[in-house]
């Protein structure tokens, strides 16, 4: 991308995103260097809700690394996808933020919006609203983080846009998607979708490349 599109991405900001941005920069270019990734490089993030963690992974040449693991500090309900508005589920899927779901304002210090309902949640008639990453280490169905926290994700959400990446994927997933631990649960009325979860995580686990995602006949699909 040129520089002269990176200038139409409008990425929306406030005073204290741009203090945060700037101070948490600083900081994380030198993490970048130690581990020789380039500053401005796609993200990648992928949640594993038993494990309550939040990773991002850098992209590096034609595959990403996982640059660092941040710990949730809360989420509400259990394992299972978000299904209807109230139930305080945290949503499973495949997710995609683009800067305009960026929420520099947010009553909890920074946000950024999963973009639930996606395709999958509408085909099945799933209902909610403003399911965020957010800070603020509260939560009625988002992932909430620590404000440090978010103050990092952010910044590399948020730089990764401003270098010309378009789209960064949040892949939401109850565990570690193996075989070996989606057998264990093979009488939840979720396995099957959660089998169809497995069919995007193996292919990041083969390729070290986010999937491409799309939906048809109510079932996620990959490429």
């Amino acid at each position: 991308m040129s520089w002269g599109a990176m200038a139409q991405q409008t990425i929306p900001s406030s005073f204290r995103s741009r203090r945060v941005v700037k101070k948490q920069s600083v900081i994380l270019k030198e993490e970048f260097e130690q581990k020789k990734l380039t500053w401005g490089s796609p993200v990648y993030l992928r949640i594993f809700k038993d494990k309550s963690t939040l990773e991002v992974w850098v992209e590096t040449g034609n595959a990403y690394t996982r640059f660092k693991e941040y710990p949730i500090c809360y989420f509400s309900g259990n394992l299972g996808p978000k299904m209807k508005e109230g139930d305080r589920q945290a949503p499973e899927g495949f997710y995609e933020v683009t800067p305009a779901q960026l929420n520099p304002k947010s009553d909890y210090h920074l946000s950024f919006n999963l973009g639930y309902p996606n395709a999958y949640d509408l085909a099945h008639n799933y209902t909610g609203s403003a399911l965020m990453v957010h800070g603020n280490c509260v939560s009625v169905g988002c992932y909430a983080m620590t404000d440090e926290r978010i103050e990092e994700i952010y910044t590399l959400v948020q730089t990764a846009f401003q270098h010309g990446q378009k789209v960064v994927s949040v892949h939401a997933f109850p565990f570690e998607m193996t075989e070996q631990n989606l057998a264990t649960y093979i009488d939840r009325p979720e396995y099957d979708f959660w089998e169809n979860l497995r069919e995007g995580y193996a292919l990041f686990v083969k390729n070290a490349l986010p999937p491409r995602v799309n939906v048809k006949d109510k079932k996620y699909v990959f490429e």
